[in-house]
Parts: C-alpha cells; structure tokens; sequence
C-alpha cells in the first residue's frame, strides 16, 4: 500500500544546503547595507528622532554630550545600522522561512507563516510601547529624582545602549503570545496547566516591569497589564488550535474506523456460488 501522508520536499545534499544558506545570508547582508546606505544621510536626524524623549525631560539649558572623541559620527552610525537592522527584519525573517520551508509538513508551513507575520508585528508594537509610553514616564521619574545641584547631561553613547536594550526587551517580552501559542500548540504544556499558573504568570509579569521600569507602581503596572493581557491572547489562540487539531484527528479516527467496518462487512459478504463446469 503507497503511504499518503505527505512528505516534507525531497531532501537536498548537504553542499546543496550550505550554498542555499550562504545565498540567503548574502541577501540579508545586501538589504540591510542597502537600507543602511539610503538612512545614513539622515542618520543625525534619526538619533535627534530616539534621543527626543530623555530631551524633552532636560532642564532648560542642558544638553546630552558626547565623552569619546569619536562618538558625534559612531553613535549615530551605530544607531542607523541597528535601525537598518530592524526594518530589513521582514526580509530577514522571509529568507529563514524560504530555507525552512521545504523541510516542513503541510499542517507546519500553515501554522507557521501567521506565527512568523505576527511576531514581526508584536517586536515591532513592543518598540513603539517602550518609545511612546514607557520612555516618557521612565526620562519623567528620572529628572524628578535628580539631586539639587547635579546636572543632569547624559552621554550620547550610553543613552543609545540605553534604549536599545529596552527596545530589544519590550520588543521579545510582547512575543508572549507567540511563545504560549507554540508551547500548547506542541504540546510542551496543555491549556489546564497554563491556565492554574495564571497567579504566578501574573507575579513575573510585575517582576519584569519592576526590573525594566523606574520604581514606582505606575511605571511596573504600565509594563505587566500588556504582558498579562498578552499572554491571555496566547492562551486563547492556543486553546482554540488545540480544539481544532483534537477535532481534526478525531474526525480522522471516526472516517478511519467507518472505513475499517466497510471493509470487514464487505468481507463477510456471501461470496456467490462458482459457476457449474
């Protein structure tokens, strides 16, 4: 009997793989110094675009200074190449899925293309929080802490690895949703048991906002309701697809068992009398 389970593509040798991955590498490389060759004109515009938030918190008169000899030109070209980074990201991703593909089932590349589109868009609404919400409240509390007769004048270079640790952190921490749906969907964890450590989901979603945030409640609450509440959404995805795939298999067993009975009740047919020589 021919097997009809459908197979992952032909395999390719292994030279074969290693020339596909060095092509796809270089692609990536090609964009990113493209889009970081079309930024970099305006690249003392972008910095001016992240640093505006710490500035709008400065007092009257104050500016950010630059310590390193170098750092007015390499912040800001740093800055663009991380940038260039993050929006050739589509394309980064698109590159890992063309190499991978072959290599899934059917029921794999349908799940994994809407995974792989929301969790572009999840990093990139992580970013936009921490820049829209979290760093004025954060540069807020932090000029309203300064001691009486400090100045407050923040190196160009330390503010840059600054944010862009928060922009990395709250870009993964709003990958919550993916991350729960994979765990249930392959099958690491079920839905009960997410669902009784919710108490606990709850607590580490206030420590992470402590860690990532000044220490007020605000500023911590601000971070762990959308981590929580994101990590409700990936509940619910995960539930409904656990319901789906246990309805697609018993679906499955049901025509295979009704298949199985045809066939034993053809079988125990009376067979008709040979014919008389």
């Amino acid at each position: 009997m021919t097997d009809q389970t459908p197979l992952p593509d032909q395999e390719m040798p292994l030279v074969a793989h290693l020339t596909e991955l060095r092509n796809r590498i270089l692609r990536c490389v090609v964009i990113i110094l493209l889009i970081f060759a079309g930024l970099f004109y305006f690249a003392q515009d972008i910095y001016a675009l992240v640093a505006a938030p710490l500035r709008a918190y400065l007092p009257e008169g104050a500016t950010m200074i630059a310590t390193g000899v170098a750092s007015p030109f390499l912040t800001p070209f740093k800055l663009t190449l991380m940038v260039s980074l993050f929006l050739g990201m589509p394309v980064i991703l698109q590159q890992i899925w063309g190499f991978i593909a072959p290599g899934l089932y059917q029921h794999e590349k349908r799940i994994a293309v809407p995974l792989l589109i929301s969790s572009i868009l999840l990093f990139y609404g992580g970013m936009a929080f921490a820049y829209f919400v979290v760093f004025p409240i954060m540069f807020g509390f932090f000029a309203s802490v300064t001691p009486e007769g400090v100045a407050m004048m923040t190196d160009i270079g330390q503010y840059l690895d600054f944010v862009l640790t928060l922009f990395f952190a709250f870009g993964v921490a709003f990958e919550i949703p993916v991350a729960t749906f994979l765990l249930i969907w392959i099958g690491i964890v079920d839905v009960a048991t997410l669902r009784k450590s919710r108490p606990y989901v709850i607590v580490g979603c206030f420590v992470v906002g402590m860690v990532l945030t000044p220490p007020d409640v605000f500023s911590q609450t601000l971070l762990a309701v959308p981590m929580w509440m994101l990590f409700e959404v990936g509940l619910l995805f995960g539930a409904m697809a656990r319901r789906r795939d246990e309805a697609e298999a018993e679906a499955a067993a049901d025509a295979a068992a009704s298949d199985g009975t045809a066939l034993a009740t053809h079988d125990d047919d009376p067979q008709p009398p040979a014919p008389q020589a």
